[in-house]
């Protein structure tokens, strides 16, 4: 019998991977239109921003909800219902009369987009051995790092050019492109590792080895989040610079945790999942531990901000591939829910991190370092104290 990670992999992946796409750009693409918005549908500014926010909250419930059906329900089908329904609520977007419409509308569109994002780790642990399923979740982790720099690029010139509705306008196109292709292809996409899975978040949260993979890869990623969530403000405020001196940043972080994450698979079939996973926390880690000494000791020049904030982005590129991988397999098959679990940790982590540093963000480098680092700092933390999966 042939393998069924044999079936298409190629066309398989590059579909899963443009629906995991299309998902993040919810956010991304539609941001520039956001401060028109009242002036459009009626309104204020700070409703508009529910227009980010309900696409957010939207997301975090359909990750857990579509953990749960996947565990129960062919993830397949559900991926192109998802797909589908993302499409026509976007194109609903279009048309809403008001603003607080609109509101409502995208916290649908949230919820409805999130199953790309849950379904993706299994069902690429299906179509590849180990080794390089941990590299073609590394290439989709290097993808999806560019999004939120290329979108709202993207999103400007939509909405110079065809107005505001045109961002909605391609999100429905494209999702139903998407789901009309994995539908034809359905039969010859390998399916996940296991359906009806037995299971359920209460074991999964009570499960000490899976703790250890969906924490640390929670900690690691969102202290790199709190800290780029908040260097806009710290730049421009607390260090005299300016917003030039955040993109710099940024585009030499995301280079290095391309790179990184590129190289994931190789260095893990080379030294050991567990080496890397440890290495790159440590790594990530002792990044922003330096850019909290580098603030205690009087440093305000942003470029050396953004070197130090290299091995951040590096250590992250090196862990991220490995460490989800291993989380899907700390779940025993049931891979829908384990994987909600850790995105909805990330995003948890991320949020209530963002939240404690905001009345600091302005103070310079060191607080808002400071929270980074000990969230970071945990990640370590997790993998000396949690026990690991049996070989």
């Amino acid at each position: 019998m042939s393998d069924p990670r044999a079936a298409t992999p190629g066309i398989a992946f590059a579909l899963i991977v443009l629906g995991t796409i299309l998902g993040l750009a919810g956010t991304d693409l539609v941001l520039p239109a956001v401060p028109s918005l009242p002036d459009t549908l009626g309104g204020t500014q700070a409703m508009a921003q529910l227009v980010l926010a309900a696409f957010v909250a939207g997301g975090c419930i359909g990750l857990l909800a579509f953990g749960e059906l996947g565990a129960r329900i062919d993830q397949r089908s559900l991926l192109v219902g998802s797909l589908v329904a993302y499409a026509l609520v976007s194109l609903a977007c279009m048309i809403a009369p008001s603003l607080p419409v609109l509101v409502g509308l995208r916290f649908v569109q949230g919820l409805a987009g999130s199953a790309a994002a849950v379904f993706a780790p299994g069902m690429i642990r299906a179509m590849f051995p180990e080794d390089k399923a941990v590299g073609a979740l590394g290439f989709m982790a290097s993808i999806e790092s560019l999004i939120p720099a290329l979108a709202p690029v993207l999103g400007v010139w939509l909405l110079m050019a065809f107005g505001w509705k045109s961002s909605f306008l391609a999100l429905g196109g494209l999702s139903l492109a998407v789901a009309a292709s994995v539908a034809l292809l359905r039969h010859r996409m390998p399916p996940p590792p296991s359906t009806r899975a037995p299971g359920s978040y209460v074991r999964h949260l009570t499960n000490p080895v899976f703790l250890r993979y969906a924490l640390s890869q929670a900690f690691t990623l969102g202290g790199l989040l709190i800290f780029v969530f908040g260097a806009p403000a710290m730049i421009t405020k607390g260090m005299n610079g300016s917003l030039n001196d955040f993109i710099i940043m940024q585009v030499a972080g995301i280079t290095f945790f391309i790179i990184g994450s590129n190289l994931a698979g190789k260095l893990t079939q080379r030294f050991g999942p567990e080496t890397m996973i440890l290495f790159g926390s440590i790594l990530s880690a002792c990044g922003l531990i330096s850019v909290l000494a580098f603030a205690l000791l009087g440093g305000a020049e942003p470029l050396v901000l953004a070197a130090l904030f290299v091995p951040v982005n590096l250590g992250l590129g090196f862990r991220g591939p490995p460490g989800f991988f291993r989380a899907v397999i700390a779940a025993r098959g049931d891979d829908a829910r384990g994987s909600a679990l850790v995105l909805v940790a990330i995003l948890v982590t991320a949020a209530v991190g963002t939240a404690l540093a905001a009345p600091v963000v302005t103070l310079g480098a060191a607080p808002l370092a400071a929270v980074a680092a000990a969230v970071s700092c945990a990640s370590v933390l997790c993998l000396l104290a949690l026990p690991k999966l049996e070989a």
